[in-house]
């Protein structure tokens, strides 16, 4: 196996057709996956108000908060409309009337049958109680017993039988209802008649003179006097009884009339007027009228049960390809986009909560105006906090995923507004300019700051929107203005008390989090610094080497800069080990084999990714400290294993003196490899002059970049110019000459004996500093160097 072989092969090698960097199992995409369509889900819940997209709020007068259009072609039903016509055709059902033929024939055959009945019993001689109540069983009324005595004398006569049989049939041969001023009523309306023996209908206003039951029982009377023979009492009495058997045979069928009338109304076809799609039932200001409630009434009836299940369907649809469509071209097409399941949780839960603080403050501002009337329900919307999603996403994460999120938050923010085109240009303008100005958010006045552009963002846009629709300026803008403005700084305060959740709840390192990490103070720098202080200062030095470079290339200077304070914290664990640290000590890998002292060597990465765990420095400085020194080679014990193997055994494997890995993935952990190296290299330069410094530097940077360590991060060749550059500006100034001072004149003439003598021989005493000088060191020299921690 060759040596390239071999080094390709400890490499690790990255599946084809994927982005650098992009790696996930599969059951992380399927996870990934089932969030997007929930998130779609959960949107598509919140977006959707309880009924369909039409408010119901509104009374007559109040002022429309949003365009209201027809979504499409449509009958709607009027309503209103609908129910004059069901209520026209139930009143104009008219009421049926039963006429009953026989009921004369049938009271007059039980009179004659209770004659007959009563002529029986008189010659049996029979018991006048049970001839009573056999008679009032024929008649069907209750009968007194000088009314049954009175019909007894009338029974023997056939004269009197025939007289009261005419008298009946003349009665009761004519329609005769119970309510005669109720029937004219009715009769003016229109009236039915019904025939119950032949089931025939016909109008009312073909029938004669129709009675009431009075005006029958008084015609009975009348004929009732004509009869002779009959005593006064007699005849008071028959005529109890025939006012008792006397039934008007026209009567009005009630439940029939109404089950026919209600018949009529439900066989009225609903009244139905047009709309095109697009049409304007509402617009935006303008004032509600009860046609506009009528019409906006309809719309949600229509939009009921299955309709809005086919509503909820396509939106939950559009949603979810709009959030897969702008993730996977995303994924491909943009570099640093490639959010990790962690990333994805934090995502939805930012949508859903900001979709449900905007909901709230939705109703919040169309009760703000009933209680404050002359200002808009929409006036309120400027001052909602649009921008804290993207300037919360462009803080945790970066720029290309703020920038995904912002449009697709943008488009279904005015998909929430009533498909509202210039709240989705406010929102996108707004988030934009709020994720822009908090890119490096180094101290928490960057927020205040952006928050103060958001403002100035959201003036112009209200400005700029409310020119687009062509309206004039009135107090409105004033109060719009004035929204926008303070919605900035309530953006800014919203994302200062929700940063530090987010770092506690999803484990991110924000820029916050790093100036707080790069405290000097902190227990696990402390402890290097008592533990191995030549790591301690080294990792100083690459944190001034690497900040300098970032600012070079456009990298994240805070970031470097503390991971480069981080990057050897492994080394605390066998400090010993490590050049820098031992000092005048004897060298530890003198008896070990070369394998252990690779070992050892390496173990300080895997040590440091444990300990940045355990006290939470957070995976981006997780990721550096396992990455600062890629697949490199650790040639020094490398050659040694060469030099001292035994050509008759097996050769000396390289991948078992190369670092485990991975490579650098960021331009930051590459900066701390680079740095890292030419640090090092920098202590073995015995005359550390500019043009050996470059030189060393160059030299360096080319083995790493032909060691194919730079191959999975994003610096280019002049990044690596640039990098190089800072790197020789940085080292030159700490490794400068300094002038190298001429000793003090006594020294000299010590030294000189020519010039000790001419001061003896000088008349001149010297001066009292130089006695105090010569004096001094000679009886304070060694209370002086150990003073100093010099002995």
């Amino acid at each position: 196996m060759t040596k390239n072989e071999r080094k390709n092969e400890s490499s690790p090698r990255k599946p084809k057709g994927l982005p650098t960097g992009f790696r996930f199992s599969l059951e992380d995409r399927y996870v990934r996956l089932l969030l997007l369509f929930a998130l779609a889900v959960l949107l598509t819940v919140v977006i959707i108000p309880k009924g369909g997209f039409v408010p119901d709020y509104y009374a007559p007068g109040d002022i429309a908060s949003r365009d209201i259009k027809a979504p499409r072609d449509m009958l709607i039903p009027d309503l209103e409309l609908t129910e004059k016509k069901q209520q026209e055709a139930h009143d104009a059902t008219l009421a049926l009337y039963d006429f009953d033929p026989k009921a004369g024939q049938e009271i007059l055959d039980r009179l004659l049958q209770a004659l007959k009945t009563i002529q029986g019993a008189k010659g049996k001689g029979g018991d006048s109680q049970s001839m009573l109540k056999e008679v009032e069983g024929l008649v069907g009324i209750n009968l007194t017993a000088d009314e049954v005595g009175a019909l007894a004398e009338l029974s023997p006569l056939e004269e009197y039988q025939v007289s009261l049989r005419n008298i009946l049939i003349q009665t009761l041969n004519r329609q005769v209802v119970g309510n005669l001023q109720l029937f004219e009523a009715d009769r003016e309306k229109g009236i039915v008649i019904r025939d119950l023996l032949t089931q025939k209908e016909a109008p009312g206003q073909n029938l004669g003179q129709v009675v009431g039951l009075g005006e029958a029982q008084d015609f009975a009377r009348s004929k009732l006097k004509t009869l002779d023979g009959l005593s006064e009492k007699n005849r008071t009495l028959v005529f109890a009884v025939i006012q008792k058997l006397l039934r008007p045979n026209l009567t009005f069928n009630k439940s029939e009339t109404e089950a026919r009338k209600r018949k009529a109304a439900e066989e009225v076809k609903p009244v139905l007027f047009q709309m095109k799609k697009g049409e304007m039932i509402v617009r935006e200001g303008e004032k509600v009228t009860a046609e506009h409630i009528k019409k906006l009434r309809a719309l949600r009836e229509l939009g009921g049960d299955l309709s809005v299940f086919r509503m909820g369907l396509g939106m939950l649809g559009g949603i979810a390809l709009l959030i897969l469509t702008a993730h996977s071209f995303a994924q491909i097409n943009i570099r640093k986009y490639h959010p990790r399941t962690r990333d994805f949780l934090f995502l939805t839960a930012a949508f859903l909560g900001l979709f449900l603080l905007v909901k709230i403050a939705i109703f919040i501002s169309t009760a703000l105006e009933t209680s404050f009337p002359y200002i808009e329900s929409s006036t309120y919307y400027y001052v909602f906090p649009f921008a804290v999603g993207a300037v919360l996403v462009r803080i945790v994460l970066n720029s290309e995923i703020a920038l995904i999120f912002t449009l697709v938050f943008s488009v279904l923010m005015g998909l929430l507004f009533g498909n509202s085109l210039f709240i989705t240009l406010y929102t996108l303008v707004g988030s934009l300019t709020g994720a822009h100005w908090v890119r490096q958010c180094k101290q928490r006045t960057t927020l205040y700051r952006a928050g103060m552009w958001i403002s100035v963002a959201n003036i112009l846009m209200i400005l700029a929107l409310h020119l687009m629709a062509g309206r004039a300026m009135d107090v409105q803008l004033l109060y719009k203005l004035g929204f926008g403005l303070a919605g900035g700084f309530f953006c800014a305060v919203i994302v200062t008390g929700t940063v530090p959740l987010v770092e506690y709840l999803f484990k991110y390192t924000t820029d916050i989090k790093l100036l707080e990490l790069a405290n000097m103070n902190t227990p696990v720098l402390r402890e290097l610094m008592i533990q191995a202080p030549g790591t301690y200062h080294h990792s100083i030095i690459v944190g001034n080497l690497v900040e300098a470079a970032a600012e070079a290339i456009n990298a994240n200077p805070l970031l470097a800069r503390v991971a480069a304070y981080y990057h050897d914290i492994g080394k605390i664990r066998k400090p010993l080990y490590f050049v820098e640290n031992i000092g005048n000590l004897e060298n530890k890998h003198d008896k070990l084999a070369p394998s252990m002292s690779a070992l050892i060597l390496m173990s300080h990465v895997k040590d440091g990714a444990e300990l940045a765990r355990e006290i939470k420095l957070g995976d981006p400085l997780v990721d550096i400290i396992r990455q600062h020194h890629g697949t490199a080679l650790i040639k020094f014990f490398y050659d040694k294993a060469k030099s001292k193997e035994d050509p008759g055994v097996q050769q000396v494997d390289e991948r078992e003196y190369r670092y485990p890995g991975p490579k650098p993935q960021t331009r930051e952990a590459a900066l701390i490899m680079l740095a890292d190296a030419v640090e090092a290299a920098s202590r073995t330069l015995t005359d550390p002059t500019p043009a050996r410094i470059q030189g060393m530097v160059q030299k360096i940077i080319n083995n790493i970049f032909i060691d194919g360590q730079l191959d999975e991060c994003e610096l280019t060749l002049k990044d690596l110019h640039n990098i190089a550059k800072s790197f020789n500006r940085i080292l030159s100034g700490i490794f400068h000459h300094r002038i190298d001072y001429p000793e003090p004149a006594f020294k000299e003439r010590e030294k000189d004996p020519n010039k000790r003598k001419n001061v003896e021989d000088s008349d001149r005493e010297p001066p009292k500093e130089v006695k105090d000088k010569e004096a001094g060191p000679a009886k304070s020299s060694s209370e002086d160097l150990k003073r100093l921690g010099m002995s």
